[in-house]
C-alpha cells in the first residue's frame, strides 16, 4: 500500500502491529494485549515503563526503565524477536565511562534511543546533584559507553532527531526543577560533536486544556515530507493529580523549533484500567515508535499508569492528516 506522505525511513516488515478494529474512529488504537510487559518481569522489578525499543538485526532491542523493589530508578537492556515478547536483562546497564565524576550512579529513568550514522545513542533522566540528560552509545547493546551530560540539572525528556540537521546533532529537551514539575515547555538544542550543547531555541509551550501543566517531548521524531512527525506528552493538573495525555505535532525541517502544525486535541489519553490504575493514575507517557516506510505503519510504545509497558498503533498518514486537520497554533 503506498502512502500518501513520504516518510524517510526504512522498511520493518516484522513491525509489530494489529489492525484497527472495525467501526474504530480514533487516530491510535490500542493492543488488543496490553500491557506487553508486565511489571514484574523481573524478579526484582516494582515496574517497568516509559522505555525505548528499536529495530535491531532484523528483531529489536530497547532500553527499559526497570523501578526495582527498592524502588531505585534503573534502565536495563532488553531483546525480543517480536517487538512483544521481550527478555530483559535483570542488571541494569553498567556504564562504561571514563570520568568517574560522570559516571557515578545516582539514578536514571524514561530512556530514549536513536540510531545515527554508525551507533544507537542513549538519552535518559540521569542524576547528577538533581535530574539532567544523560547520554551514552552502544553498538551492541551490551557495552554502553557514557559520555558528558547535555545540559545542567535541571532537565528531562532528552530526545535526539535521527540524523544531524544543517551539520550539527539535535536534541529536543525540557527544563524542569528538581521535584514534580509543575510547568515545563519544549526547547531544541544544538551541538557539533555530542558533548557541547547550545543555540538552545523554543520550540512550543504549555497550553489549555489536557496539556494546561506542561510538556515534553516523546519518541524520536519521524521525518516525512510534511515535516518532522513530533509525538509529546501533555499534562493536566485535575483535581485529583496530573493527567499525561499523548499530543502530536508536525516541525519544519531545517529548523526543527518551529511549529508548522499542532493539533489541538490529544491523540491518545487514559481510558483502560491499565492507564488509570497503577503506581501514578492515569498516565500514557509515550517513549518509542516504530515504523515501516513503505506501509506508513506506526507502532507506540507508552508507559501505562507508570507500572507497565503497553502499545498503540496508527498509520502515519491518518496521524499527519488528524494533525493538519485539528491544528491551532
Amino acid at each position: 500500500m503506498a502512502t500518501k506522505y513520504k516518510i524517510v525511513g526504512d522498511a520493518l516488515p516484522n513491525i509489530p502491529w494489529q489492525d484497527k478494529p472495525e467501526g474504530y474512529h480514533d487516530v491510535f488504537w490500542r493492543y488488543e494485549n496490553n500491557p506487553v510487559i508486565p511489571r514484574d518481569l523481573l524478579p526484582e522489578s516494582n515496574s517497568i515503563f516509559n522505555s525505548a525499543v528499536v529495530p535491531y538485526n532484523g528483531e529489536f532491542a530497547g532500553v527499559f526503565r526497570c523501578d526495582n523493589t527498592a524502588r531505585v530508578m534503573q534502565i536495563h537492556s532488553g531483546r525480543s524477536k517480536d517487538g512483544i515478547n521481550w527478555e530483559i536483562d535483570p542488571d541494569r546497564i553498567q556504564m562504561i565511562s571514563d570520568d568517574p565524576e560522570i559516571g557515578k550512579f545516582e539514578y536514571a529513568y524514561d530512556p530514549r534511543v536513536c540510531w545515527i550514522d554508525d551507533r544507537y545513542y542513549v538519552t535518559w533522566c540521569n542524576g547528577y546533584h538533581g535530574p539532567t540528560i544523560g547520554i551514552a552509545w552502544t553498538k551492541d547493546f551490551r557495552e554502553y559507553h557514557q559520555m558528558e551530560n547535555a545540559y545542567l540539572p535541571f532537565n528531562r525528556n532528552g530526545v535526539m532527531f535521527p540524523r544531524k540537521i544543517n551539520g550539527k546533532y539535535v536534541m529536543l529537551n525540557r527544563p524542569s526543577d528538581n521535584g514534580h514539575t509543575p510547568f515545563g515547555d519544549i526547547f531544541c538544542s544544538e551541538s557539533p560533536d555530542m558533548v557541547h550543547w547550545g543555540r538552545h531555541r523554543h520550540v512550543m509551550s504549555a497550553r489549555g486544556s489536557w496539556e494546561a501543566t506542561k510538556i515534553g517531548p516523546g519518541p524520536i521524531p519521524i521525518e516525512t515530507s510534511e515535516g518532522w512527525l513530533l509525538i509529546y506528552h501533555g499534562v493536566l493538573t485535575s483535581c485529583n493529580g496530573f493527567v499525561y495525555s499523548v499530543g502530536a505535532a508536525l516541525l519544519d525541517l531545517d529548523e526543527p523549533w518551529k511549529v508548522l502544525y499542532r493539533a489541538e486535541p490529544y491523540v491518545l489519553n487514559p481510558r483502560t484500567q491499565y492507564e488509570c490504575v497503577g503506581d501514578v493514575p492515569n498516565v500514557v507517557f509515550p517513549c518509542a515508535a516504530l515504523v515501516d516506510a513503505p506501509s506508513g505503519r506506526l507502532a507506540m510504545y507508552y508507559g501505562g499508569a507508570d507500572t507497565v509497558t503497553c502499545l498503540a498503533f496508527t498509520y502515519v498518514d491518518e496521524l499527519i492528516d488528524f494533525i493538519k486537520r485539528k491544528s491551532n497554533i
